[in-house]
């Protein structure tokens, strides 16, 4: 512990280049997750908060809701056979309010349920974003496809769909504006794929999000740069600790003559990493949580802490594994071999 710790002072320059590295990679991930998981609400948060259970969808949908139909036989029997069931429909559509100006929202409608916000015909509830945006309750809003007004009811927090607000309206207007008479998702909370059903495929919350086009394709990307910058902080341990051993092959030759172990080697090196990465990493998710704060309101941006340790323990594991690899060669340091080479 004290050699490593005189060696970090001895050479501050090298180690301080390391810790800013990793700070700024690992800050930069921090901050790639923050805006992956306030996509990924921005995206889907109506579905996201719903509890673990079972989408069902008509299987020659092929997995694409938009298509789905749910024949009204299987949904009444699968109502009546499981009471917190709901079937359920959304889709993409807009609303003008009494200036004229168009907005677009995801309707959403369902039967009688706890988990959804049921409405009477005509009425509406909103995300609270439109609120800010100077919609109040009371107000009237149209629908060219429909045949009447609605009255804005209330408003809800954090419920988006493919990054629009929501908009929960009775099942009688939903299909008056899409002409439809079938609902498209059946829900089960807390169902298990052992459930099945005739004619529908069933869906875990987890799978049902990965058939939304846009969720699956904006997480993957964003999960692939987490990954990839992981990797590449596990590369920069290596090559530094690397080439930080090449240049001390003289000294753990001398070391290894006077009896130190090779084990107490490599604790050398593994106290050097733990030091300079817990700091780097300290400093990165303490910003990243500071920025969860400051973020502009419009920005979709949640770091949780969870993520933020979880994030934490794979650079450390990314760490140890670097400085390991870089360090498998002091396994073949010959003393006398390594002396006469000279310390650097």
């Amino acid at each position: 512990m004290n050699i490593a710790w005189k060696e970090i002072k001895k050479n501050k320059v090298r180690f301080l280049i390391l810790g800013l590295i990793v700070f700024l990679i690992s800050l930069l991930t921090f901050t790639i997750s923050g805006l992956a998981n306030g996509l990924s609400q921005d995206n889907a948060a109506l579905i996201k908060d719903l509890p673990n259970g079972q989408f069902y969808m008509s299987k020659d949908a092929e997995k694409t809701y938009n298509l789905s139909r749910i024949d009204s036989n299987i949904q009444e029997k699968i109502l009546n056979k499981k009471n917190d069931a709901m079937a359920l429909s959304l889709q993409m559509g807009f609303l003008n309010d009494k200036n004229g100006k168009q907005r677009s929202v995801a309707f959403v409608t369902s039967t009688e349920s706890d988990l959804f916000r049921n409405v009477k015909t005509g009425e509406i509830v909103l995300d609270r974003s439109l609120e800010e945006e100077g919609i109040k309750v009371g107000d009237t809003l149209t629908n060219t496809q429909y045949s009447d007004e609605f009255v804005v009811k209330g408003f809800v927090d954090q419920k988006k769909y493919s990054h629009a607000p929501v908009a929960y309206i009775s099942m009688e207007d939903y299909k008056e504006i899409y002409r439809v008479e079938e609902m498209q998702l059946v829900f089960i909370p807390g169902g298990d794929s052992s459930q099945e059903f005739a004619g529908l495929q069933s869906f875990t919350k987890k799978d049902f999000l990965n058939t939304i086009p846009s969720y699956s394709a904006e997480q993957t990307s964003l999960n692939m740069i987490v990954l990839f910058l992981v990797v590449i902080s596990g590369m920069l341990f290596s090559i530094f600790f690397y080439m930080m051993n090449v240049q001390k092959i003289g000294l753990y030759g001398i070391l290894k003559a006077i009896g130190v172990k090779t084990s107490a080697l490599f604790k050398l090196i593994w106290t050097q990493m733990f030091f300079i990465t817990i700091i780097a990493l300290v400093l990165s998710a303490t910003l990243s949580q500071l920025f969860n704060i400051v973020a502009p309101k419009g920005m979709p941006y949640s770091l949780t802490s969870e993520t933020t340790v979880q994030l934490s323990f794979v650079f450390l594991t990314i760490g140890f594994m670097g400085a390991t690899l870089s360090g498998l060669q002091i396994k073949k340091v010959e003393p006398l071999q390594a002396i006469q080479q000279g310390e650097v």
